[in-house]
């Protein structure tokens, strides 16, 4: 059987109640989402947060990097709600906005090839290629002051080069926010960072209110980024869609890299671009892996 398109033997129609309900799990380049249609099929809106955190989990419900519900937009087709395994909800995802794209392409709820999704960091315009295996995402503006990203200090200054200290390290860094906070820290060897320490500390510093990504970069070559991250209300993941584009305009501001170059993280590879007018670009694979149905006990 083709484990893209293996499903369940729960009728259609079933998702009456957060009690239960129809999924796909999609991946991009690795982070994983557990991927609901609430466009035909509207769901309460119930507990999202604690329905999150138990069909994320690894060992006793689905497993993924977030719960993503496809419903009716405002003011287009679609919008997009994602929500991270520990409940909390996040404005925008690189990675789950891509997998929306070819969902909605893919299960015939649009066959336009350029679909605009609203999200909580504002509409964006996504575009199918190559037959529907990649998708390229308008990611709008990349945010560079500390209003901006949130953090604290001087809120028109740029949050370029500034010193942080994290489990008794200093560091420098630059935030970026692409929908939401990122920050980005450049480092002589990726391999050998302990995230698992870090990522924690710097994700609830004091400096970040609404706490942020956290992302250490190898730098290769100006159009060859390595990329490790420390997600948000998710941990360690093997990929970060706007933590890409963060840290392609973080090292291109940093006069580390070209305008464009190629992320590569634990997952596979993005393709970004940083356009003149401030614009970012994001380009990579969404895939399906199944579909199933989750009964909450």
């Amino acid at each position: 059987m083709n484990a893209n398109r293996a499903r369940s033997q729960k009728p259609k129609g079933s998702n009456t109640s957060v009690a239960g309900l129809e999924f796909t799990k999609m991946h991009g380049i690795g982070n994983d989402f557990i991927v609901v249609d609430a466009v035909t099929r509207p769901i309460p809106a119930g507990d999202l947060a604690s329905l999150s955190r138990e069909i994320n989990d690894r060992r006793r419900g689905v497993g993924g990097d977030g719960l993503i519900l496809v419903m009716k937009g405002d003011n287009a087709p679609f919008r997009m709600r994602m929500l991270n395994p520990d409940g909390s909800e996040a404005e925008m995802c690189g990675n789950g906005i891509r997998c929306v794209a070819r969902y909605v392409r893919d299960r015939g709820l649009t066959d336009s090839r350029l679909i605009p999704i609203e999200t909580g960091a504002g509409l964006l315009e996504l575009g199918i290629e190559d037959g529907g295996q990649r998708v390229r995402v308008n990611m709008g503006p990349a945010r560079l002051l500390r209003g901006e990203i949130p953090m604290t200090g001087p809120k028109s200054e740029t949050a370029t080069g500034f010193e942080i200290n994290a489990a008794g390290r200093p560091f420098k860094a630059t935030a970026v926010n692409m929908g939401n906070p990122h920050v980005v820290i450049f480092t002589e060897n990726v391999a050998e960072v302990p995230l698992e320490e870090l990522g924690p500390a710097i994700e609830n510093h004091p400096l970040f209110p609404e706490r942020t990504n956290v992302h250490f970069v190898q730098v290769i070559s100006p159009g060859r980024l390595l990329q490790r991250t420390w997600e948000r209300g998710a941990g360690a993941t093997l990929a970060c869609g706007t933590g890409a584009c963060a840290v392609l305009v973080a090292a291109y501001v940093n006069g580390l890299s070209d305008r464009a170059a190629t992320i590569t993280l634990p997952g596979g590879e993005l393709v970004i671009e940083y356009e003149p007018d401030g614009t970012v670009f994001m380009t990579g694979p969404a895939e399906f892996v199944y579909d199933g149905y989750y009964e909450r006990i």
